[in-house]
């Protein structure tokens, strides 16, 4: 059997053998919009719920808008122009207009990547600014939840007249589904605030899963922080295979997001009968498999319908390395996953701890066999399974005792497909 799976800039060709049940796993062909300007257009001008952006804006001296960092497609450059034009033909001067780039604890982004983000012609008219988590100085503390987790946020946005958004609706493996109130947190939060939102506390909670929303309750801790932070519109987009635009919801954050979340489901949604006794699955290839720490979302992803005691095969490109210093760091100390769990038991949180957690709780439930060329050989060694830079090598251990007549799904984009066990 031949697929391609989504690996990198370019893709990757794989022949799997014979003997084996497969259920190949594809995101859904969404129809591309006829016309994605006039898509645009019409959601800010006729919101989900809420004052058109028109309105919204008007007598307001400043904005600031929140924008999804390089690793994730959202069409900033094409939703941008027709939200720049209405906040100023609302009376918002362009000197009043501010960018940033929600980069949660993620590395700030290049020149040549913010041009990329917002587009050349945004990029050279606009402030745009990269949030920085680990500076205290930029952020202002709004107090707690409900629940105690203390909210800092960046101060450039909270100190414009509007707050605003552009995201993406894709499946979150701790959230249920991105985009919302996640471009204000984690995005645009202080790092003593992302620490308490990714504890073992949310972490370990099973409804904090990909496609998980109504009970999950980070998806309400982060609604609530949003609250908190006065987010006051927002411009969330779904994207096709081949990232044109599939749809768009504007307006009232909590009730555009919802609209969005429920399209998205329901056009997504891709069950299987029972668990698979083997899952195949990818980092869904540039730009989320740059580094190892997003390519684990092809694992929990695949860890929803794998079977206790199955294997999982990842393929992640990984050419930017293991991820930040702190998450390659802990990549590399603990032996094993039951030692790591026990380790940040009953201990101040670290930086990037929740995606080694997450990863942790995978491979107790089933076996993982790694396939990640970009990470050196010593790093490999440390994974918590079979760990290959060649995908040859990586499939024979997958497939080496595998029962015949072993169902096997595939996943060729990895955390991009919506699935469960019906």
């Amino acid at each position: 059997m031949n697929v391609r799976l989504a690996f990198g800039k370019e893709g990757l060709p794989v022949t799997l053998p014979s003997g084996f049940e497969y259920t190949v796993l594809e995101c859904p062909v969404a129809a591309p919009l006829p016309d994605p300007l006039a898509a645009i257009e019409a959601a800010l001008d006729q919101p989900v719920a809420g004052p058109s952006l028109r309105e919204l804006a008007a007598g307001k001296r400043s904005a600031a808008i929140s924008v999804c960092d390089i690793t994730r497609p959202a069409p900033n450059s094409m939703v941008l122009p027709p939200l720049l034009e209405r906040l100023e033909a609302a009376g918002v001067p362009k000197s009043g207009i501010r960018i940033l780039i929600a980069t949660g604890l993620h590395r700030g982004a290049t020149e040549d990547e913010i041009r990329k983000i917002v587009g050349a012609t945004v990029a050279g008219q606009y402030e745009i600014l990269n949030h920085d988590a680990r500076n205290p100085d930029l952020h202002r503390h709004l107090g707690a939840t409900r629940s105690g987790t203390p909210v800092f946020i960046d101060r450039r946005f909270l100190d414009a007249d509007l707050h605003l958004s552009l995201g993406l609706i894709e499946p979150h493996l701790m959230l249920g589904f991105s985009g919302g109130r996640k471009l204000v947190a984690p995005g645009l939060a202080f790092e003593a605030t992302i620490k308490t939102l990714h504890s073992s506390r949310f972490m370990r909670d099973p409804r904090t899963c990909e496609g998980s929303v109504e009970d999950n309750p980070l998806h309400a801790e982060l609604l609530e922080i949003a609250r908190m932070a006065r987010h006051d519109f927002l411009v969330d987009v779904a994207l096709t295979r081949t990232r044109g635009l599939a749809g768009v919801w504007a307006g009232q954050p909590e009730a555009a997001h919802r609209a969005g979340m429920a399209q998205v489901r329901t056009a997504m949604y891709q069950p299987i009968p029972q668990a698979a006794d083997a899952v195949i699955t990818t980092g869904a290839g540039y730009p989320l498999d740059m580094t190892f720490y997003q390519s684990v979302k092809g694992i929990t992803a695949a860890s929803q319908i794998v079977k206790k005691g199955g294997r999982i095969l990842l393929f992640g490109e990984c050419g930017e390395g293991a991820g930040a210093a702190e998450f390659s760091k802990m990549l590399g100390e603990y032996a094993s996953d039951a030692e790591f769990l026990r380790a940040i038991e009953g201990v101040p949180v670290t930086v990037d701890q929740w995606q080694l957690e997450k990863l942790a709780l995978a491979t107790q439930k089933a076996g993982v066999v790694f396939c990640a060329p970009g990470l050196p050989a010593a790093q490999l060694e440390k994974l918590w399974g079979p760990a290959f830079h060649e995908p040859a090598a990586a499939l024979h251990s997958f497939f080496d005792g595998l029962p015949s007549g072993s169902r096997v799904a595939v996943m060729p984009e990895g955390p991009y497909v919506f699935t469960g066990v019906n």
